[in-house]
């Protein structure tokens, strides 16, 4: 039995800079078969660095405070989720989600993921403009040893980080 509160849970922010609190609850926590992640997004801010998917894991986010916007797929259908709701996406589903620029509000919000308390970086893969192609295109998407982000195009084989 492991307890904590979430004042107490550290600050981990995504390599990409593209949010200021996310805690990672399951670290906290020891949980090895579910992902918990707390997050206090400003207008502007995004649970993750893009659009993508985990081949590996489905995810669920419950917005407990303020409002959500979803991009949902390859067509990036937007879906707005506000306080008291949830939003599920399967394994292999595209999915990014943010807080538009002019919300009066910030979103507090909690993600969950399924099975495993960490990505399998294998299972990953990003939307993202290939500087090669010079089109939207799938990326292979991992973690360096020096905590950045490595996109690589799956059509063509560039490599960049960011």
């Amino acid at each position: 039995m492991r307890k904590t509160a979430i004042d107490d849970v550290d600050v981990v922010t995504n390599p990409m800079g593209v949010h200021d609190v996310r805690k990672p609850v399951s670290r906290a926590l020891g949980a090895d078969h579910v992902a918990m992640n707390y997050f206090e997004l400003a207008p502007g801010d995004a649970f993750s660095g893009g659009l993508h998917t985990h081949g590996d894991q489905e995810e669920i986010f419950y917005v407990l405070s303020g409002t959500a916007t979803f991009e949902v797929g390859r067509e990036r259908e937007q879906v707005d989720v506000e306080a008291g709701e949830l939003i599920r996406f399967a394994p292999g589903e595209f999915q990014s989600g943010f807080v538009r620029e002019d919300a009066d509000e910030e979103v507090v919000a909690w993600a969950f993921g399924a099975p495993g308390a960490r990505h399998d970086w294998d299972q990953i893969e990003s939307v993202i403009e290939c500087r090669e192609c010079g089109e939207e295109r799938t990326h292979a998407t991992e973690l360096t040893d020096d905590g950045r982000f490595r996109f690589t195009c799956n059509e063509c084989g560039t490599s960049f980080s960011p």
